[in-house]
Parts: structure tokens; sequence; C-alpha cells
């Protein structure tokens, strides 16, 4: 071995030694704490969102206390009013008309007044009805106005007001004091006393206008758990229009496939031993079918989600600015999450994006699952999102939002930390390309995306709504489907009707169909729906004419009619379909964008039917029509309670008017057909339970507007790819070798409950 080898021997066992030895100087050292930068200042929007902000507590109370003093009759606080009584049902944001926001967000006009909608049922009167005022102008009211008949066409009647906690109240003490008149039966049946019994509502109420009669489906109930897998085979209908309360009627009993009159008429059917009784073992919290506790103790975590140098977005007030994007949000405690005032790059792209509905349509050979079409506005999509659990509904460092509501209640409540923001990294080339001819290369950028999230849990089911802003310009709106499973006591032939999951659980197939307004600006207030296809033309080879090709071509229309443009469920439907602008872009083409729908959603209900007109949205999977202020929403909180003389009938909005530059609003219908299998339990699952659309820039911009973004990598070559100047992948290591400042996990989200009785059965 020679001089040369020996000393190049030498200084490799020397490096060696020196990284041993740093390897062992830092061992067990924790990494340094991540130092966070401020947000892009983005918001120069100087306070202009607060046009669209929800009500503040402080806003809530003032109105209470307005109506209170000015409406000349005696208010009973709603969380113990009686049917007989008069009562404040809700307060909310009255969102001003269209053109005085633009003309404040856009033309420097005045700020519109900022006004409450108040929903009212007056019980104490002559004819009793439900009433909504506007009031304002806020923080100190001065005005009322009755805006009812304007709205609807015509005075609400009272049958169709949902129904409140304390009617639930008064109908499970009904139902308990019935159940009372069959201890033997139940004893039996469920080694119940029938006080142990969970009890859940259908809807709707009857089988015509007027009607108040319920269907109420009962469960074995164990603490710590969900009842709903665990059906008993009772169910009782009870006849609740009176307004007095001690009207209220048991009229009709189900068991096991057999109606009754009335409970004793139960009870002596079973000691007279011609009934056929299934005696159920009462579950324990340990072994209850659909258990959610813990089967084995917890392992290692799972990957965290963090931003190194915090979060590259900025929210402040109701708006969030991130890369480009603007975004006002919000809460209606009725329908759920919107957004207002959507701009990307300066340029406002939708003016509204709000959910309008939620629809659950069942079958089962049991009463109370074959009558349920459950429209989910009307017991509350927002006013049921409650506190998100950090590191699981949403990554743990993201940004939580409290949100603030009145209903049902003279005092304004709080769901803490009930929406969430966080930017999003989907491990997934938004774009990429690798070449490996004519030169070598490579070059992309990460699908980083903003999301804003909320879940609505409606009793049973979990709503997980996403709304998601990309670096390419496009929206996405999507929600997943999770919770537990409605179901029906197996008998019969009730495999007709789903899947047995559980020993006498029958898995009731349902319909989930959600609803969307989509009131799209692009390029300005004016523009025209656009559709275009492929179709096939068979022309001869031009070099050999003797052959003939195929030819695929790009088949443009413009619509001109709302006929035209509504689209049937499940129906063929233009593969592109853009709303667009008269503006073309730089080629020449109209700006537009396209609107990309993903659903899969099974059979709407049958025209014929007395109820469909209050559906009538979930005919088409897309209709577009003129905007109309008078046509805000596509639904009504009064149709689930009157579906056979709808409030507001979705139908009527389409009329055959012109929609050739127009002010435009989409309307989008998505879901999916659910049979329940033994994987819903425990719980659905959200995979494959998602469905929703996108909005997306087609010849809105020159060029894909993500090119500008700063997170693009690109090395050649020719590039030494390690280094950081040339590739900012190579910085990472560095730049997020720290630790996320993790705050202590919180959760208070049980502070606001009580264990009265559900407000309704999702």
């Amino acid at each position: 071995m020679n001089v040369k080898t020996v000393l190049l021997l030498l200084g490799l066992a020397l490096a060696t030694i020196f990284a041993l030895v740093c390897v062992l100087l830092t061992r067990g050292r924790a990494p340094s704490t991540c130092q966070h930068l401020p947000p892009e200042q983005e918001d120069t929007e100087d306070g202009q969102s607060l046009v669209f902000a929800d009500l503040t507590p402080e806003e809530m109370a003032h109105v209470v206390r307005y109506l209170r003093g000015n409406l000349g009759v005696p208010l009973v606080d709603a969380s113990h009013a009686k049917p007989l009584d008069n009562c404040i049902a809700s307060v909310d944001l009255q969102v001003p008309a269209k053109a005085e926001v633009l003309w404040f967000l856009d033309g420097g006009g005045a700020r519109p007044a900022r006004e409450a909608l108040a929903v009212l049922y007056f019980g104490n009167q002559p004819d009793p009805n439900v009433t909504e005022y506007v009031v304002g102008p806020l923080p100190t009211p001065a005005y009322h106005r009755d805006v009812t008949v304007r709205k609807y066409g015509g005075k609400v009647p009272y049958h169709r007001r949902p129904v409140t906690g304390k009617e639930y109240t008064d109908i499970n003490a009904l139902i308990q004091r019935e159940l009372k008149k069959a201890p033997q039966f139940l004893a039996t049946c469920c080694e119940s006393d029938g006080t142990d019994l969970a009890i859940l509502t259908t809807a709707p109420r009857g089988f015509r206008s007027g009607d108040r009669t319920t269907w109420f489906v009962l469960f074995h109930n164990v603490a710590g758990t969900g009842y709903y897998l665990s059906p008993v085979g009772l169910e009782v209908l009870v006849e609740h229009r009176d307004l007095h309360v001690s009207r209220w009627q048991l009229r009709k009993v189900f068991y096991n496939g057999q109606y009754f009159a009335s409970t004793e008429d139960l009870e002596q059917e079973f000691l007279a031993r011609t009934l056929e009784v299934v005696r159920l073992k009462k579950p324990q919290a340990d072994a209850v079918l659909g258990s959610m506790r813990p089967r084995h103790p917890p392992s290692s975590l799972g990957p965290l989600q963090f931003e190194p140098q915090g979060p590259r977005y900025n929210v402040r007030d109701n708006h969030i600015t991130y890369q480009g994007w603007s975004i006002t949000f919000g809460m209606n405690p009725n329908s759920g999450p919107h957004f207002f005032d959507i701009r990307y790059r300066g340029e406002r792209i939708v003016y509204e994006l709000s959910l309008q509905e939620a629809l659950a349509l069942y079958g089962s050979n049991c009463p109370g699952g074959m009558s349920t079409r459950y429209l989910d506005g009307s017991f509350g999509i927002g006013r049921f999102a409650y506190e998100l659990v950090q590191g699981l509904d949403c990554p743990y460092t993201a940004t939580y939002v409290d949100w603030h509501y009145l209903a049902e209640s003279d005092t304004p409540k709080t769901n803490q930390n009930s929406l969430c923001i966080f930017e999003h990294d989907s491990a997934l080339p938004l774009r990429r390309h690798f070449s490996d001819s004519q030169s070598f290369y490579y070059g992309g950028l990460r699908k980083n995306t903003l999301v804003i999230r909320t879940i609505s849990t409606l009793i049973n089911y979990d709503y997980i709504w996403d709304f998601m802003f990309h670096g390419s310009g496009a929206v996405e709106v999507r929600v997943h489907a999770t919770g537990y499973i409605s179901t029906s006591f197996l008998h019969g032939q009730g495999t007709d009707y789903g899947n047995r999951v559980g020993p006498h659980t029958l898995g009731t197939m349902h319909l989930h169909h959600m609803h969307y307004k989509v009131d799209l600006d692009v390029g300005g207030q004016m523009n025209f729906l656009e559709t275009q296809d492929m179709e096939y033309e068979i022309i001869k080879d031009p070099w050999s004419t003797q052959n003939t090709i195929e030819r695929p071509y790009l088949r443009r229309k413009r619509l001109e009619r709302e006929d035209e443009a509504a689209f049937p469920l499940n129906a063929p439907m233009p593969r592109y379909l853009s709303f667009a602008s008269p503006k073309p872009n730089k080629w020449g083409h109209p700006r537009s964008y396209r609107i990309q729908i993903i659903s899969f959603a099974g059979k709407h209900l049958p025209i014929s039917s007395s109820m469909e007109r209050s559906v009538s949205w979930g005919r088409y999977q897309l209709a577009v029509t003129r905007r109309k202020e008078e046509e805000p929403t596509s639904t009504s909180i009064y149709n689930q309670n009157d579906p056979w003389t709808p409030t507001v009938a979705f139908a009527d909005f389409i009329n055959n008017e012109t929609i050739a530059n127009e002010d435009l609003v989409a309307w989008i219908s998505v879901g999916f057909l659910h049979v329940p299998h033994a994987e819903d339990v425990p719980n659905t699952v959200a995979v494959g339970n998602s469905v929703g659309f996108f909005l997306r820039p087609y010849n809105y911009f020159n060029e894909d507007p993500s090119v500008d973004s700063p997170d693009s990598v690109y090395f050649s070559s020719e590039q030494d790819a390690r280094a950081c100047g040339a590739n900012p992948l190579a910085c990472l290591p560095t730049a997020a070798a720290c630790a996320p400042h993790l705050p202590p996990f919180h959760f208070g989200g049980f502070l606001n409950l009580s264990l009265a009785p559900p407000p309704g059965g999702l």
C-alpha cells in the first residue's frame, strides 16, 4: 500500500469520526422552533367586506330589545314558548341588494344600511302566522318593516313553522306518558320501561297542507355512542297541530310490521299472546353495535401538516386573502356557509356562492323510514356547525373562527371554532413535466390549496363542507358525508330497501342531494352561457381521397333561454358549459369560467308526487336563470312542514326568459345514492362519499396564472439541483427543520349543549 493510499484512508477515517461526533452531540436535541413570518399584506379592501359580515352578538341583542319594545305584543323567549305564544324564532343578517352593494364596492357609493332579518312566530293572536321583519339600521335599530308578503306572495301559515326544541320536549313527554301504558310489552321486547329509549323525528309531517303529524322512531339509547343503529321496532305517530299542547294525541303505533291504534292496544295484543315479539337485550356500552370507542391504545403519530414560516394567508374579520384570492365568508343559521365577492387578481369572479339545501330521502318498510324526506335547512345546517376538533377535523395549526347566532332563544349563542381555514399541501403536482428529449429539465408546481371548512352535525349525519381555492384560479366546492346511518328495524322483506347491518338492524337506502347557488360575474355582471362538446364528422382523407377519416370537431352553442339552460338530473349534459363575458382574452376567445360537476345522484322524486314542487330544484343537475333580487334562495325553511304547498318552489324560477348578456345565476345540484352496508358500521367513511363541482377558468386568462407562483420549481441538467438558489425544494431541509408551535389541545364543543331531546333527526 503506498503513502497516497494510506493518507486517503486516514482522511476518510477522520471525516467519519467527525461526522459521528456531530451526530452524538446533536442526538436528542429538539429542532428549533419555527420562526413565523408575517403573512403577505394583501388585504387592502379597508373593511368593505363587512357589508356582508354576520351579525355580532351585540347587534342581535339590540334587535331583540327593539322588537320587544316596538311590536306592541308580548314576546316569550322561544326556548320556553308554547304554540300559543309569540316568540322570536331567529335573527340573522339581511344581505343588502346586489345593486346597492356593487355601487358601494365598485362605484364609490354609500355603504348600504346594515339590517337584520327577524323571523317571528305569532301564535297568540286570532290569525296565527309566521312573520318576517327587516330591522335596522344597526347597531341601534329605529325601524322595522314586514317583508313577508313581498318575499312569499302572502302570509306564511303558522303550521309551516319549523318544530322548536320546546315542541320536541313536549312531544317527548307525550310519548313517555303513552309508553307507560305498555309496561309488560316494553319489558319483554326491549328490557326497558321506555324512559331509556331514544326518540328520533321524521319529516314531513303528514300527507296534505295543514298536517302536523309526525312518526317518531324509538331506539335503545346507550351513553357515549350513537343510538341510530339500535332500533327496537317500535314507532309512534303523534298529532301535534293543535295550539293547545294538552290536545296533542298519539294516533298510531307500529311494531315489527303491525299497526295498532294505541299503546294500550299494543299491550293488550301482547298480553293475549297474539303479537310476535322480538326479544332484544339492552346493549352494553362496551359491546354496542356502532361504538366508536377505540379498540386499541394510541400508536405512533401520523404525518403532521404545519407551516414552517407561519400561514401564507391573511384573515381579517370576515375577509381572507391568499396568493391573489380575496374571499368574504359567513354563515347562515339555516342554509350554512356562504361566500361573497370572490375575486382573483383583483377581478370579481363570483358575487355569491352559497349552500342552499341538503335533502335526505329514505326508503324502508317501516313507516318512519318510508315517509322521510328531510330538508336539512329547516333544522339548521349552519346552526349545528359545532366546534371543530383541531388535528382531526382540520389541521392542528389551522385558523379557527367562532360563529355567533340567535335561534330559538332571545340570547345569542356562540359555536366556538366552527369554521377553519388552512393551506393544504395535497402531495400532488398542480402541473409538472420531466423533459427527456431535446433538452433535459424538470418543471413543476405543488398543488397547494386554500381550504375553508365547516362541518354540520345534523343528528346522525356529519356533512363536511369544503370550499377550496386553487393557484390556477379554480374554485372547488365539495361535500363529504360521514357520521351514522339512519336505520329501521329489520322485518319482513326489509332487504328490499337496504342491507342488514346488525342482528335486527336494516341500513335503509337513501338519497343525499345538495343544492348550491353560484352567482358568477365573469368579466362583469353581464354574461352569456356557452356550451361546447365534441362531434364526429366523416371526411374524405385529403391526401388519399379513397379513404375517410372520422374527425372530431368542436360544436359551440350559445344558449338563449332559461328552458335551454335547465338540464334534468341524470340526463346528458354538454361536456363544457361556461359563463362567458363579451370581453375576449388575448387570443380572441370570450373570457369564461367553466362549471364542471362531479355527482352520482340517484333518481329525483317523481314529479307526480304531491310534495315534489318543494324540492323541484332536484329536477336539475344544473339550471341557469336570470338573477332576480326576489329569488334569493331556491328553497325555504317553511317547505319542510308543508311541502304540499311550498312557500318557495324553484320550478317557478324557470320561465324561459332570455339569458343572453344578463346577470346570471347557476343553480347546481350534486348528490349520491347511499345503500348502507356492513362497512357503514360503526360510521360511514368519507372515502368515496364526496361530490361537488369546480369553477374553472376557461380562456379567462391568456395563460395559466399559476405560472407566476413563487412556489414554482425548475432546474435543468446543467444546474446543480441540490443548490438552494436554483431549486427551492433543496431549501426545505433547512427552512422546515423546525418544530411547529402547537398550542395546548382545547375543545369546548359540549358547553352549549343540553340533554334535551334533539331538534330533529336526519
